[in-house]
């Protein structure tokens, strides 16, 4: 079948071809390092200027390819080996280099890692951890399935090193040692309400709406997407992507994207910052079960690196490692989460450059944008530098510098990988955005804020596209080199390939930045049993502790009694809102199932409108559902109170100010 030019970056056939006359330029590759150098550790030099292709290689690559793929080549992907050769420009003054080690991890050691990092380090220790067992008893099917699969190989490596007893995986997982057919039995994920049930085949509804769908783009349907079923099981259910394997092309345009609406189940949706940091930890353990039970129902190969990072700076603006930057900000501004110099360009950037034709693709002057490093290094802290004299692009050079050389990826050394295996293997957009989604989930808490506020700049820049002349793909083409790092010291097809589908990676991430930083509601169910099994676990503690137990003996008539006749004063489906801002500090509220948390705000502003409250505190505050089998949420304005009281009736209820 003939191949039409569409326009298209093609990731397929590279076939031998030699033009009489190219216009890039000729580049000589170095060939790669042997394997046998280093059996256990490689050593890598990776420049921080080096976040796509190494030093040798940041000039435009050159191979053996079609006429069609040459061409779109050139034209699809001009920005980026731009901005490639621009990095190195830039970087060719001698910058500190910073040295990773890859190291080969002996037999069993990833296995054990990956326990560790989903928070199952009881499985190692064979220690009887409430956190671990009440992990554990949350699981899905397929979760469980992931955890069995490497606790096995862990097991079985540890045997036959160590000739020593190891917890059977039947223990664990019950009499049958085997992987579950998943194609035969029915799943049961865990919906919002915290209730499992089976399901059948989820049914995606279209909207009418100006947007597009997936496989043949349409401009009034999207797809709705629903958090209520884990995205492993809905693949088991839907079954694999038969596409999954197929080389694909990365088409340019902006609007081949999808356009997707998230459901909103009664209990509303909650973002990352919506929940305590307790909670978080727990959502980040389960996504990485998650996401590896996703990769595996796949049936593809969840890539991590292992990479020890020898030393960096300690201190300073660019080049330090994001905690050690925020550790030092939150001293002058507290619960600062994103490093102030990084606010500061943002904020420059926004005010006047959003316009500025070419912003982030026309490069600064190297010789400026070194100077005002060095200043910005010497006078930001005592708000001594001069920030009007900074031009615009000038400060997008400062901006796209401080990304790359952070000691790592802001996107993390550890699942880059996994982010370039989403593209390469996984076909369909929704598949990918929801790996892409849990990538997000298991970013640490100041990358992940970051990156949020990096996508939301780089959202504006392509708002205002009309005179920027920055379109999505170009954005993200600028942005890809500074944001990702390959370990390969020749550019090769792989590279080619990991070029476009890096762009297309930040391109996904500014395009559905809502989406993403969206807590799926299956995930916040699965911490709700967490909190209940673990609650449990911790009653069963202390009803076998003696002393406790004779202390209970003594005070059970004196403690049950008035407590029993203080719940009988507050009829079922009624709450106490607390409200310490506000004039009137607690209210009784009665339930019904069209109460929303946002008719609650409006009834005590209602109540306080002639109060002496200071009003901009009073109308900044949300609504907490604070303790029993969640830690702390920030309810959506839409959420319907009495779901939740249903879910957590032991929970207490604040209004109080939003963290920003």
């Amino acid at each position: 079948m003939e191949i039409k030019d569409s326009g298209s970056v093609i990731l397929t056939g590279y076939h031998s071809y030699t033009p009489s006359s190219s216009p890039i330029r000729e580049q000589s590759f170095v060939p790669d390092m042997p394997s046998s150098q280093s059996p256990m550790i490689r050593k890598t030099p990776s420049r921080k200027i080096n976040r796509m292709l190494s030093n040798e290689s940041l000039h435009t690559p050159q191979f053996n390819r079609s006429i069609s793929e040459s061409s779109m080549d050139n034209s699809s992907m001009e920005d980026f080996w731009c901005e490639v050769d621009n990095i190195k420009e830039s970087s060719e003054e001698g910058q500190d280099d910073s040295l990773l080690m890859e190291v080969k991890p002996a037999d069993g050691e990833l296995e054990a890692e990956w326990l560790q990092n989903a928070g199952l380090s009881n499985l190692i220790s064979g220690t009887q951890e409430h956190d671990g067992q009440a992990l554990l008893s949350t699981l899905t099917r397929t979760q469980a399935a992931a955890v069995q699969k490497r606790y096995t190989t862990y097991t079985q490596t540890m045997r036959k090193k160590n000739k020593h007893t190891v917890r059977d995986v039947r223990e664990i997982f019950g009499i049958n040692d085997s992987t579950p057919s998943f194609e035969s039995k029915a799943l049961s994920p865990i919906p919002s309400n915290g209730v499992q049930h089976t399901i059948k085949k989820p049914i995606w509804k279209p909207v009418i709406n100006n947007s597009c769908s997936i496989e043949k783009p349409s401009p009034s349907v999207a797809e709705e997407l629903s958090f209520e079923v884990s995205f492993s099981e809905a693949v088991v259910v839907d079954g694999k992507d038969k596409d999954c394997e197929k080389n694909q092309r990365i088409k340019k345009d902006d609007s081949a994207l999808p356009k997707f609406i998230v459901w909103k189940s009664r209990f509303g949706l909650t973002e990352v910052g919506d929940l305590s940091p307790e909670d978080m930890k727990k959502i980040r353990y389960l996504s990485l079960i998650e996401l590896t039970a996703f990769y595996d129902a796949l049936g593809i190969e969840l890539k991590r690196n292992r990479i020890v990072r020898v030393k960096g700076r300690e201190n300073g603006l660019f080049g330090v490692p994001l905690m050690t930057l925020l550790e030092s900000d939150q001293k002058k501004s507290p619960g600062t989460k994103v490093p102030l110099i990084f606010q500061k360009l943002l904020q420059r950037l926004e005010e006047t450059g959003l316009e500025t034709e070419g912003i982030l693709r026309v490069p600064g002057s190297a010789a400026r944008v070194k100077n005002l490093r060095e200043e910005l290094e010497a006078k930001f802290h005592d708000n001594s530098f001069e920030w009007n004299k900074v031009r615009n692009n000038d400060a997008a050079g400062l901006l796209k510098m401080f990304i790359r050389e952070l000691p790592l990826s802001l996107f993390t050394m550890e699942y880059l990988a996994a982010f370039i295996t989403l593209v390469e293997k996984i076909s369909k957009i929704k598949l990918q955005l929801q790996a892409l989604h849990l990538l997000i989930m298991l970013l640490p808490d100041a990358n992940r804020d970051t990156a949020k506020a990096l996508l939301n700049f780089l959202k504006k820049v392509v708002s205002n596209e009309e005179k920027n002349k920055m379109s999505l793909w170009n954005v993200s083409m600028i942005l890809a080199p500074n944001l990702f790092i390959c370990k390969r010291k020749s550019a090769n097809k792989e590279e080619m390939k990991a070029a476009a589908s890096t762009a297309h990676i930040v391109r996904l991430l500014i395009r559905y930045q809502d989406i993403l930083w969206t807590v799926p509601s299956f995930l916040i169910s699965q911490v709700r049993k967490m909190n209940e099994a673990a609650m449990i676990n911790n009653k069963r503690q202390l009803i076998f502790d003696k002393s406790v137990k004779k202390l209970l003996r003594r005070k059970t008539m004196e403690r049950e009694r008035p407590e029993r006749r203080e719940h009988g004063d507050v009829p079922e489906g009624v709450i106490r809102v607390y409200a310490p801002l506000h004039s009137k500090v607690s209210m009784a509220i009665q339930l019904n199932s069209r109460t929303k948390a946002k008719d609650i705000l409006a009834r005590f502003h209602c109540e306080n409108s002639h109060g002496t409250s200071d009003n901009t505190r009073v109308h900044n505050q949300s609504l907490y559902e604070i303790g029993g089998n969640i830690g702390e949420h920030c309810l959506d304005p839409d959420t319907y109170i009495l779901d939740v009281y249903h879910v957590n009736p032991h929970a207490e209820w604040m209004l109080k100010p939003k963290s920003s």
